[in-house]
């Protein structure tokens, strides 16, 4: 990392991207914060033209900054959908200064609005990760989520009542099969069960009898005369 002297208000440090840089002093909004320099290119030269790295600041259609220097301390700031800075491009100076568009705390990465062109060829590729993306990302997984719980939650109260109406048919069926219906040569509706009357507290069905018929009775045989 290159040295940065204490009176300036920044330093290199880690980000989620990588390096960026950090704000170690309160800047205040509109303040210059630090100039992106680096050798100029003129695309009328071939060999200018033909340099390709992602530190290419362009100024005009002419000129560009080729901001891959090691000393260009400006390249480490990172882009962002909502950044705390701005790029301010003076191109007849050739030159480009990083202006705070918010108040930066210390401790706060500096960041700026890289530009379509540079979105669409470099980050749209691979995801931008400036907080704001990461932000919606982090709502869209916290959405998916919820709706697979939703459903989830749904797909069970539906089994719920499918095994509830599941449970009052059979209910009901066994409630018919215990009412009116023979079982094992057994009657449950008041009639026989094992071949006694549950109708009449249990007594035996007595059929009458016919009185017996009587036989008139032959008469006995008189003595017989002695001579």
């Amino acid at each position: 990392m290159p040295a940065i002297p204490t009176n300036k208000p920044y330093r290199v440090g880690r980000s989620p991207t990588g390096l960026g840089l950090f704000a170690t002093k309160p800047i205040k909004k509109g303040t210059k914060i630090i100039r992106y320099f680096g050798p100029l290119l003129d695309s009328k030269k071939k060999k200018d033209d033909a340099i390709e790295n992602k530190y290419l600041f362009e100024l005009n259609n002419r000129w560009t900054i080729d901001g891959s220097v090691r000393k260009n301390v400006a390249r480490y700031i990172n882009h962002a959908c909502k950044p705390n800075a701005e790029s301010d491009v003076k191109p007849r100076k050739r030159k480009v200064f990083i202006r705070a568009i918010k108040n930066i705390e210390p401790g706060e990465e500096i960041n700026y609005d890289y530009g379509t062109d540079y979105f669409k060829a470099y980050l749209k590729p691979i995801g931008c990760k400036c907080a704001a993306c990461e932000k919606k990302r982090k709502k869209k997984r916290a959405e998916a989520r919820a709706e697979k719980l939703r459903l989830k939650a749904k797909a069970e109260r539906k089994a719920l009542k499918q095994a509830e109406k599941l449970a009052a048919k059979v209910a009901k069926k066994n409630g018919a099969s215990a009412n009116g219906v023979k079982m094992n040569g057994v009657k449950a509706n008041g009639k026989h069960l094992n071949g006694k009357h549950l109708n009449g507290n249990g007594r035996r069905k007595v059929t009458a009898r016919k009185p017996l018929a009587v036989r008139p009775r032959a008469p006995a045989p008189e003595p017989a005369l002695q001579a």
